[in-house]
């Protein structure tokens, strides 16, 4: 560096010390309004509804002829977002369970046959356990991220 910085003194940044408090804090010390975490809870409960429907619906997606589920896997990452996220808003680990519950009735519903037996989930050779991929495939994430989460910290 310089001669010249080295003989400048030390001092501390005002402007990088964070001294507002937020509006908003995402924390369990139950500062926000329990109506925005109602909300909030509630959308993304609605969130895990529309990750079973479009992964249920896109789960027989193919690459040329070869049968490609990929929609499995990425349901599965996005619970494991929607968990994470109602993990930052719930103060106990059931009701951050909230979007995975939603999607695993939602899932249950859809296997269900339809009036004229309809059947979203199913088919022939690997689509025939497209239940059971969608189910491993979309509930180990958040299982992952709800066990992290009752883990204790160690500093």
């Amino acid at each position: 560096m310089g001669y010249r910085l080295h003989t400048l003194p030390s001092r501390q940044r005002p402007d990088l010390i964070e001294t507002k408090p937020r509006a908003a804090s995402l924390d369990d010390s139950g500062a926000t309004d329990p109506a925005i975490r109602f909300v909030v809870l509630t959308l993304l409960a609605v969130d895990g509804i529309l990750s079973a429907l479009a992964g249920a619906l896109l789960l027989p997606s193919y690459i040329g002829s070869i049968p490609f589920p990929i929609s499995a896997l990425i349901s599965g990452l996005l619970n494991g977002a929607l968990v994470w996220a109602a993990g930052r808003w719930a103060k106990s680990p059931r009701v951050a369970a909230l979007p995975l519950w939603t999607w695993l009735f939602t899932v249950a519903v859809i296997s269900i046959g339809g009036p004229g037996d309809d059947v979203i989930l199913g088919g022939q050779g690997l689509m025939r356990y497209s239940a059971l991929l969608l189910i491993v495939l979309g509930v180990a994430p958040p299982v992952w991220v709800l066990w992290r989460r009752g883990r204790p910290h160690w500093p």
